[in-house]
C-alpha cells in the first residue's frame, strides 16, 4: 500500500474537521443584527408579526444585539420595561452563535419551568421557521438526534436551557455564551449551591471569548440584581431628537402631560416645546445610545422603557398608570417596573399611628355597606386568643369589623370555646341581612401547635384552618396545604413578608376605594377593638433591607422593643384567609345589589385616636411621604439629566406631571 494512503483515522479526523468547521475558521463579519435581517424569521405562534425580522421595526435593538458581537465587551446588561422585543433580542443572539459562531450556549430562565416553556414556545418555532437552522439541530424524534427540550445540540456546540432554582440544570459543563433572562426573579440561592448567577458565570471562565448577558426588569432599589450591574456598566439611555431644537434625551415619565389634553405631551428638556407621541418617535431611526459613565471597558448596560416601544402607546401606558394609581403602592410598583423599567423605592413601614386617624369613620351599622366577605386572622399566646374580622370589598377595599381578645390558658378547652363561639357569630348589615365568616386562618406556631389542629380540624367545612408564617422573600401569599403532620389536617402557609408589603402599602391609599383601609370610631355602648394600642401594634413593625448570604432581601423588624405586633398578625392572617378563600367580590357585589363605595376624601372626624396611657408617648419618628402621592399639576423646565446617577433619576422622575 502506498504510504500516501488515507487511513479510517484520518478520513475520520478530516470529516470531523469539516462537520465543526465554524469552531476553527475566523469569526463572520456579520453583526448578530444584520444576521437577523438577513436569515430570521418569526413564528406566527409568537408574535402578532410574524414573517421577516426588521431591526429597524424598534431601532433600539441594533446597538444591544451588536453589543454582543464586539470583540472587546464581555457582559451586556439590559435594564429594562416589559414590551421592548428583549426576549426576541435573546432569540437573535442564540440564532446567530448556532449558525455563524457554534459554541457552547447556556440560557438560564428564574426556574425550570419557565425554561422548558421557553424552548416550547420560542425556541423551537424559531428553530423551525427559521431556514439557515433548519439544518443545524436535528428533529427530536430522529435517533441520536441530540434535541431535548432543555438540551439541544448543533455542529460545533450546544444550548442548554436551565433554571435558576434547579442545582441540577446548573451542573458544571463550560459554556461560552451565557443568557440569563429576569435575573431580579432568581432565587438567592440554587437549592444549597449558592448564587445561581455566580454558578453559571463559573462555567464562562475556560473562553477568552466569553459573552455574558444579563435581561431583566428591576424589582426593588437597593436588593435589585440588575439595577446594581447597570451601576457598575456604561449607564446608556436611548435617545431621541427633539422634534424642535434637536436636542438628544430619553423618554421620560417625569417631562409627559397629559391632563386635560386632547393626547398625551413629551415636553423637551432643552427648549421646552411639547410634542405628540407621533412627533417624537419620528426621530426613533435617528436614535443613539448615550452613555452617562465610562465603564469599566468590558461592559455595556443599556436602560430602555415602554414609552419608546412600537407595539405600546402613550395613552395605554397613561391608563395603566392611572389605574394602578387608585389601587395603591403595590400595584404602582408593579407599573414602575415593568413600564418605566426602574427599580422602586419602597417606603412600606414608614406609617406612623397618627396617619390612621383619617381612616376611621362611623360605620351605619356592623357592617357598611361595601363589604361582601368576612375572613378573620387568630393569634395564639401563651394567655390568650386575639382575633380580628376584616370586611372586604370590591378591589379589597377592607373594612375592620371586630378586634376581640380572649384571655385564658390556651391549653385549656374554656378559651377554645369561647373563640368557636366567635367564629360562628353573624354580623348585621342596615338593612337587617346577616353574614358569617367566609374564612379563618388561625396561627399554629408556638406553643400549642396540636391544640390549634385539634380545634381546626373538625371545623374545615367552616373554613377554619391552621397556618403557619414564612417570612423568607418572594413567596405567594398562601401556599399548597400539606397534612404531614401527625393529625394530618391541611395546614397552609402564609408568605407573611409578601402579605405585609401588600397590607403596608394598602395602608398609605388615601382615598376610599380599591385597597383602602376603613376602621370603625369607637363609641362607648359599642366596642370594637381598634383604640389606640391596636394601631400601635398594626404599625409596629418596619421594613429593613439586610444582606443574607451576601445578597440584600426584604425582612419586617419591630420598630421598637417591646411593641406588641399581635393587630399586624391577626390583620395579616385574616388577609392571608381572604386570598384562600379567594372570592370572586364582584360577583357578591351584584348578587347583594350593592355600588362601589364613593372614591371621595374621607371626611374629618372629630374623635381622635384614643390618646396612649399618659406613661406612654407615641413614637415620634417623622411621617414620610406617601409613595403614591398625586404627581405635580405644573410643568417645569427640566434640564437634561446627562451624568446624574440611577439613584437620582429616580427621585426626580418619581410621578409623571400631570397637567
Amino acid at each position: 500500500m502506498s504510504s500516501q494512503s488515507t487511513t479510517p483515522d484520518e478520513l475520520r479526523v478530516r470529516q470531523l474537521l469539516y462537520e465543526n468547521r465554524a469552531v476553527w475558521l475566523p469569526p463572520p463579519d456579520l453583526t448578530i443584527s444584520q444576521w437577523a435581517d438577513a436569515e430570521r424569521r418569526i413564528s406566527p405562534e409568537a408574535s402578532a408579526e410574524p414573517g421577516i425580522w426588521r431591526t429597524s421595526r424598534a431601532e433600539y435593538q441594533r446597538t444591544v444585539m451588536d453589543a454582543v458581537s464586539e470583540p472587546l465587551t464581555e457582559r451586556i446588561v439590559m435594564m429594562t420595561s416589559a414590551q421592548i422585543g428583549k426576549t426576541e433580542i435573546l432569540l437573535n443572539i442564540v440564532g446567530y452563535y448556532i449558525d455563524q459562531e457554534p459554541s457552547p450556549i447556556l440560557l438560564l430562565d428564574p426556574t425550570l419551568e419557565m425554561g422548558q416553556a421557553f424552548s416550547k414556545d420560542r425556541l423551537a418555532p424559531m428553530i423551525r421557521d427559521t431556514p439557515a437552522l433548519q439544518g443545524k439541530i436535528k428533529d427530536p424524534r430522529s435517533r441520536d438526534s441530540g434535541n431535548t427540550l432543555l438540551h439541544k445540540s448543533f455542529p460545533g456546540g450546544h444550548i442548554t436551557i436551565a433554571g435558576a432554582n434547579s442545582p441540577a440544570s446548573l451542573a458544571s459543563r463550560p459554556i461560552r455564551v451565557l443568557l440569563c433572562d429576569e435575573v431580579d426573579r432568581y432565587p438567592i440561592s440554587a437549592g444549597t449551591e449558592g448564587d445561581p448567577l455566580s454558578l453559571a458565570a463559573k462555567r464562562t471562565q475556560n473562553f477568552w471569548n466569553r459573552r455574558i448577558v444579563w435581561v431583566s426588569t428591576p424589582t426593588i432599589m437597593g436588593i435589585s440584581r440588575i439595577e446594581k450591574a447597570f451601576e457598575v456598566s456604561t449607564q446608556e439611555h436611548w435617545c431621541i431628537p427633539c422634534p424642535t431644537c434637536g436636542e438628544y434625551q430619553p423618554y421620560e415619565w417625569g417631562r409627559i402631560v397629559y391632563k386635560d389634553l386632547p393626547e398625551p405631551l413629551m415636553v423637551c428638556s432643552s427648549c421646552g416645546a411639547s410634542h405628540t407621541e407621533t412627533e417624537w418617535k419620528a426621530g426613533q431611526e435617528r436614535g443613539i445610545w448615550i452613555a452617562r459613565r465610562e465603564g469599566d471597558r468590558h461592559t455595556r448596560g443599556f436602560h430602555l422603557n415602554a414609552f419608546a416601544s412600537p407595539w405600546a402607546t402613550w395613552g395605554n401606558l397613561i391608563d395603566q398608570y392611572q389605574e394602578a394609581y387608585q389601587n395603591g403602592e403595590e400595584e404602582l410598583k408593579v407599573w414602575w417596573n415593568t413600564v418605566l423599567g426602574l427599580p422602586w423605592e419602597n417606603q412600606s413601614g414608614t406609617i406612623e399611628v397618627e396617619t390612621m386617624e383619617s381612616h376611621r369613620e362611623e360605620y351605619a351599622a356592623e357592617l357598611p355597606d361595601g363589604v361582601l366577605v368576612l375572613t378573620c386572622g387568630v393569634d395564639t399566646q401563651d394567655d390568650r386568643l386575639e382575633a380580628e374580622v376584616v370586611g372586604w370589598g370590591v378591589g379589597k377595599e377592607s373594612w375592620g369589623i371586630e378586634y376581640r381578645i380572649f384571655y385564658g390558658d390556651p391549653g385549656q378547652a374554656e378559651v377554645w370555646q369561647a373563640l368557636d363561639d366567635f367564629l360562628s357569630k353573624l354580623w348585621t348589615y342596615a338593612d337587617g341581612e346577616r353574614i358569617g365568616l367566609s374564612c379563618t386562618c388561625i396561627d399554629s406556631a408556638g406553643h400549642f401547635t396540636d391544640e390549634v389542629y385539634r380545634f381546626c380540624k373538625p371545623r374545615a367545612r367552616r373554613n377554619i384552618f391552621p397556618i403557619v408564617g414564612r417570612g423568607r422573600e418572594g413567596l405567594p401569599s398562601v401556599g399548597k396545604p400539606s397534612r404531614n403532620n401527625r393529625r394530618h389536617v391541611a395546614l397552609f402557609a402564609l408568605g407573611v413578608t409578601t402579605i405585609k408589603g401588600s397590607l403596608f402599602s394598602r395602608l398609605r391609599i388615601e382615598r376610599p376605594g380599591p385597597g383602602y383601609c376603613h376602621f370603625p370610631l369607637e363609641a362607648k355602648t359599642n366596642h370594637r377593638g381598634y383604640d389606640w394600642p391596636y394601631f400601635k401594634g398594626l404599625l409596629s413593625e418596619r421594613m429593613v433591607v439586610k444582606k443574607v448570604r451576601g445578597r440584600e432581601t426584604i425582612s419586617w423588624e419591630p420598630r421598637s422593643v417591646g411593641i406588641r405586633n399581635e393587630p399586624l398578625d391577626t390583620r395579616v392572617y385574616a388577609t392571608g384567609a381572604l386570598e384562600l378563600y379567594n372570592p370572586n367580590l364582584e360577583m357578591h357585589r351584584r348578587r347583594r345589589g350593592t355600588k362601589k363605595m364613593p372614591t371621595r376624601p374621607p371626611e374629618v372626624r372629630k374623635n381622635p385616636v384614643p390618646p396612649p396611657p399618659s406613661a406612654e408617648k407615641p413614637e415620634t419618628q417623622a411621617s414620610s411621604q406617601a409613595a403614591t402621592q398625586p404627581a405635580t399639576q405644573t410643568v417645569p423646565k427640566t434640564t437634561p439629566t446627562k451624568g446624574r446617577s440611577l439613584r437620582r433619576s429616580v427621585q426626580v422622575l418619581r410621578h409623571g406631571m400631570r397637567l
